[in-house]
């Protein structure tokens, strides 16, 4: 490809007029300007420019230590395999070239967009990496990173949804970020939801997962809704430490459905305490049960039961009664 462009370019360069052409050709004086510039001869202007041309489209051998990492980022642990990659390297080179953009301000000359392992590869060598290097605004380079690590990587379920959820923070619509990352809007709706609803701090301390599917995520998420944990600090306290990602993620959910059993059931037995308080009529118990409308009226012994009887006889009349005051304090 290079050597095609190159060609054309000299043959463009090659290609001077007719004298018929130049003289049909008026003087110009902006022409004879032109001429008269000290900037050097025509051709080799241009065949600098050419030569421009080709270097940016060509791979370049990069400094390791020019290279500035990026918030840009689709996964979480670029460390994860990154011995088989330098045994790799170290064997037959690399391969496939880096992505980078050139970085504005002080510091390193260039951002990495995509290929982090394989810079913390050649970092660890201690040798330059072989990069493609493009002006390109943050939105492009995401698009980069998420059709290169697309065609080539597959993402956890969860990188996947942190990553939809970046992309829509730049402004992707859905139909872009279900092309950029090959997923249905159903799919899509899954990713976002548990994203929004798992902190950012549960996710990364878990970890990327590339052994946990959808379900799991899915049971973390509904476990944090329902035990109405809000402090992040909590829930960390709950993930079990030096533990593979789905252990983590696994006993964090033992963990909050404990949680949320246990508060079940202390409010059951308060609830039962408040309702179960023995009356007395006289010096013999009588125990009212409150629940769901019904009041329970509980006595063994002869006194309560005549209680029980009376009461019985006069609850017609207390309803009228209650019904009367009710009614006159809706009418005042």
């Amino acid at each position: 490809m290079r050597r095609d462009l190159l060609a054309k370019s000299l043959s463009q360069l090659n290609e001077e007029p007719s004298p018929s052409e130049a003289l049909a050709q008026p003087p110009s004086p902006i022409v004879e300007e032109k001429t008269k510039t000290p900037s050097g001869p025509k051709s080799l202007q241009a065949m600098s420019n050419v030569l421009s041309q080709v270097s940016s489209q060509a791979a370049q051998m990069v400094d390791t230590r020019e290279i500035a990492d990026s918030a840009l980022q689709d996964r979480f642990d670029t460390n994860d395999g990154l011995d088989d990659l330098i045994a790799s390297i170290r064997a037959s080179g690399q391969e496939i070239p880096v992505l980078l953009r050139y970085r504005r301000g002080a510091g390193q000359r260039y951002e990495v967009v995509y290929g982090r392992r394989r810079i913390a590869a050649c970092r660890e060598i201690g040798i330059p990496v072989r990069a493609l290097i493009r002006e390109m605004e943050e939105r492009d380079a995401l698009m980069s990173l998420a059709r290169e690590n697309s065609a080539r990587l597959q993402r956890s379920f969860i990188e996947q949804a942190v990553f939809a959820t970046r992309l829509e923070e730049y402004g992707f619509d859905k139909d872009e970020i279900c092309g950029l990352l090959a997923v249905d809007k159903t799919t899509l709706s899954r990713l976002a939801t548990v994203a929004r609803d798992v902190p950012i701090a549960v996710i990364e301390r878990i970890g990327s997962g590339h052994d946990i599917g959808r379900r799991p995520w899915l049971d973390l998420r509904k476990a944090i809704k329902d035990a109405d944990v809000l402090d992040t600090s909590q829930l960390l306290a709950m993930i079990p430490d030096e533990e593979p990602p789905l252990k983590a993620l696994q006993g964090l959910i033992v963990a909050l459905r404990t949680a949320i059993l246990s508060e079940k059931a202390q409010q059951q037995e308060a609830a039962r305490a408040t309702r179960s308080e023995p009356l007395t009529v006289g010096d013999k118990p009588v125990r009212f049960v409150k629940k769901r409308g019904k009041i329970t009226i509980e006595a063994t012994e002869e006194y309560a039961t005549d209680f029980i009887e009376y009461l019985e006889d006069r609850l017609p009349q207390i309803l009228d009664s209650w019904s009367s005051e009710l009614l006159g304090g809706q009418k005042s």
